[in-house]
């Protein structure tokens, strides 16, 4: 009576969404031994960047890779038909002039399937099933993947959509006390770029892969989640702060960590992807290299890295936008100043990542340009 094997009960359990694409992959590679990899990679629309997010293979041909998606005129083919893509031979793609089209070719993938993840008709992202044979993509082969490949849709929607809600809450929360606290959305905007391009820049050094990367990237806009419980008369006080206010002001981080716990546990997120990353971005953003920090005074390498790259990136946006208190410094200016806190409160690792992509940090502040809503 109870004999059969189901091959996706690992579906059921509360893991992490990439055990999840790889339990999947498993069921697909038995019935279709040539399916080798199944990658995802999603959509920011905001900026249109088609970014790589996470596979099932032990190979990745497009490791930290991203690209406008105007700049991948088969995947904007996909969306205009409307259809998904079928290569049943990648000799086609030999010739390609694109990098990832490159990086696909030298890889030695024989053919491959693409599905696009829409939610509600709005692009997420997309699926790659790629196979080491040739000419098997076949309409009844199609129709048995497209199962798999909705499922697996499903999940990456469903772990989005759920940061997406969190951050959303936080933005929300951050309108509504907008008055209260001087950091605007395009901070957060801004500030989460630079951390994603320093997490990017980090990679050969501190091994760090795509998911990594990019949930470091959806979760440092929660940093400074605890300033809500921060009172007016403190957060807001023009002028020095006394000790106790600033045992009080520094508490947010403590706060911030107990808040991220709750909203886990209250969405049922426990298991998310990296979540970890979320609660050492609140926790430890304001620790220093020199131990000199908050709230534990740890240093150096015992500060976990999320929490060093979001203490760069939001340094540098802080000291490069207006506040009541300050005008805007320069980037000049603001390099400076990080250039002499590297190594004693910053990190120089993270420091010296953003300062060699600076071409890339203007490209950011012109897209995310300060103003008074936010």
């Amino acid at each position: 009576m109870f004999e059969h094997w189901d091959a996706l009960a690992d579906l059921n359990k509360h893991i992490p969404l990439r055990e999840k694409v790889i339990a999947s992959h498993k069921s697909v590679n038995s019935i279709f031994p040539f399916i080798v990899r199944i990658a995802i990679a999603i959509y920011d629309p905001e900026t249109m960047v088609l970014k790589t997010f996470m596979h099932s293979g032990n190979d990745n041909p497009l490791d930290h890779y991203q690209a406008l998606l105007d700049e991948a005129p088969s995947l904007k083919e996909i969306l205009k038909i409307g259809l998904p893509r079928v290569v049943n031979n990648m000799q086609t793609f030999e010739t390609g002039q694109h990098e990832h089209t490159k990086r696909i070719g030298r890889q030695g993938y024989a053919a491959s399937y693409t599905l696009p993840i829409f939610n509600n008709g709005v692009l997420m992202g997309f699926i790659f099933f790629n196979s080491d044979q040739k000419e098997v993509f076949t309409e009844s082969v199609l129709q048995q993947i497209d199962v798999y490949g909705h499922m697996i849709a499903l999940m990456v929607i469903n772990e989005l959509s759920s940061i997406q809600t969190l951050t959303a809450l936080m933005k929300t929360t951050g309108s509504m006390t907008h008055f209260r606290d001087p950091e605007t959305g395009s901070h957060l905007d801004r500030m989460s770029r630079y951390s994603r391009l320093i997490a990017n820049a980090l990679t050969d050094k501190y091994d760090l892969d795509d998911s990594y990367i990019e949930h470091v990237f959806m979760f440092s806009p929660l940093h400074d989640i605890g300033k809500i419980g921060i009172p007016d008369h403190i957060l807001l006080k023009p002028g020095r702060l006394n000790e106790d206010e600033k045992r009080v002001t520094e508490s947010h981080v403590q706060k911030g960590r107990e808040m991220i716990d709750d909203l886990l546990d209250n969405f049922g997120l426990e298991k998310f992807e990296d979540v970890d990353v979320l609660r050492n971005i609140a926790e430890y953003h304001h620790e220093t290299m020199n131990g000199s920090g908050y709230p534990k005074g740890i240093r150096g390498g015992l500060i976990p890295l999320e929490a060093r790259i979001v203490a760069v990136a939001d340094i540098f946006d802080a000291l490069t936008s207006t506040r009541p208190y300050k005008e805007a410094w320069t980037n000049e200016q603001a390099i400076e100043a990080l250039t002499r806190l590297a190594g004693e409160s910053l990190d120089q690792d993270c420091v010296n990542a953003l300062l060699k992509n600076m071409e890339k940090v203007e490209q950011i502040q012109k897209q995310f340009d300060e103003n008074a809503y936010g």
